[in-house]
C-alpha cells in the first residue's frame, strides 16, 4: 500500500507543529519552503486539517498554525484512515470480477489492511517525532529563509 501526497503533506505537518518552542507562529509558506512543497496544494491540506479539529488556524498578522491537542492525542492509524478515505485495496464489483464469487484476494486483502491499520494504531504523534526525528524537525525549524539574490546576480 503506498499513501497518497496529501496524506504524506498532512503527515509532515502534524509532525512539523509538534515542535512548539518558538515565539512566532507557524505560517503555510513556512513549512512549503521547509519542505519544498507547493503552498497551493498545502493550503488544501491544512484547511481539511482544521476541518477535522486537528488544527487550530488563524488568520492575518501575526496568524499561523499549532495543533489542537498534545501530539500523543493524535493516533496515526485514525489520522491515515480519514486521509485515506479507508477504502479498501481492490473493487471487485467495478468493473465486476468473474473470479468474484469464489475468490479469496479480496478477504485477504482486506484483513492484510485492517493488520496495517492496527499497526499504526499503536503509535501516536508523538512516538513519531521521537528521536532522531524530533531533532530533525527542530533543524528544519531554525533554517534561516534564504536570502534573495541581488538584482544584478546570474545564474552561472
Amino acid at each position: 500500500m503506498q499513501l497518497n501526497r496529501f496524506t504524506d503533506l498532512a503527515l509532515r505537518v502534524l509532525m512539523y507543529l509538534t515542535h512548539r518552542d518558538r515565539e512566532q507562529a507557524v505560517t503555510i509558506s513556512e513549512i512549503a519552503e521547509r519542505f519544498a512543497i507547493s503552498r497551493n496544494h498545502l493550503v488544501k491540506v491544512v484547511h481539511f486539517m482544521g476541518q477535522q479539529g486537528w488544527l487550530l488556524t488563524s488568520r492575518g498578522k501575526g496568524g499561523g498554525l499549532a495543533l489542537a491537542q498534545p501530539p500523543e492525542h493524535y493516533q496515526l492509524g485514525s489520522i491515515i484512515r480519514i486521509l485515506e478515505g479507508n477504502t479498501a485495496l481492490i473493487d471487485c464489483a467495478t468493473p465486476p470480477c468473474a473470479l468474484r464469487q469464489d475468490c479469496r484476494l479480496k478477504s485477504a486483502l482486506d484483513v492484510g489492511l485492517q493488520a496495517f491499520f492496527s499497526v499504526l494504531d499503536g503509535y501516536t504523534l508523538r512516538d513519531i517525532v521521537a528521536s532522531p526525528t524530533g531533532e530533525a524537525i527542530i533543524r528544519l525549524h531554525r533554517q534561516q529563509k534564504p536570502s534573495p539574490l541581488p538584482d544584478d546576480a546570474t545564474e552561472g
